[in-house]
């Protein structure tokens, strides 16, 4: 099988125990894990300059190490002067083990270059255990090389966990390390 990432090991280890402790579970099935994360970035500009989905998916692609594919609208909408069918936005799902590797470059490398930055907010559940995060500049992640930015421009991170309840998605977000703020 290849080495596994290190929040999938800490998962294995010590976050279930902890999970399965604080929420009382009767079966190790029952514990929340994260299933997917999915990046998506809208370029709205793209509608007068076709080149900006093109990178777009290169940054994309640079900061989550899988190809990003360009989403499309799906209906004409005159005062923006939007056709169906157009490219409009950018999108990656990452799953198992670059999730996981994705997740850890977030906490550990991109989120601190944030400026003054005192943590993510917790208002960001959705009531069903998915959690969503925007993020305002691209040139957080390492992975951008900020000479050949030509728009700065945010992202937004989608966090689908199999919880029941926001409490047991925040309980297992905060374990895998995302910096929540205190209230």
């Amino acid at each position: 099988m290849g080495n596994l990432p290190r929040l999938k090991e800490d998962y294995n280890s010590r976050i279930k125990a902890a999970l399965t402790e604080e929420f009382g579970y009767k079966n190790v099935m029952q514990v929340p894990k994260l299933q997917k994360i999915v990046i998506s970035k809208g370029v709205g500009a793209a509608i007068a300059d076709k080149k900006l989905i093109d990178y777009a998916l290169e940054e994309v692609a640079a900061i989550t190490g899988q190809k990003a594919v360009s989403t499309i609208s799906k209906k004409d909408v005159a005062a923006f002067k939007l056709r169906k069918g157009m490219p409009i936005g950018v999108k990656v799902t990452l799953r198992d083990s670059k999730m996981y590797e994705f997740l850890d470059r977030l906490v550990t490398a991109s989120l601190p270059r944030v400026r003054d930055f005192k943590g993510v907010k917790a208002s960001g559940f959705d009531g069903r255990g998915n959690y969503n995060l925007g993020i305002t500049e691209q040139i957080i992640f390492p992975e951008i090389n900020i000479d050949k930015v030509n728009k700065i421009s945010g992202m937004d991170i989608t966090f689908v966990t199999s919880a029941n309840t926001d409490k047991e998605a925040k309980s297992l977000l905060h374990e895998l390390g995302i910096p929540f703020k205190k209230n």
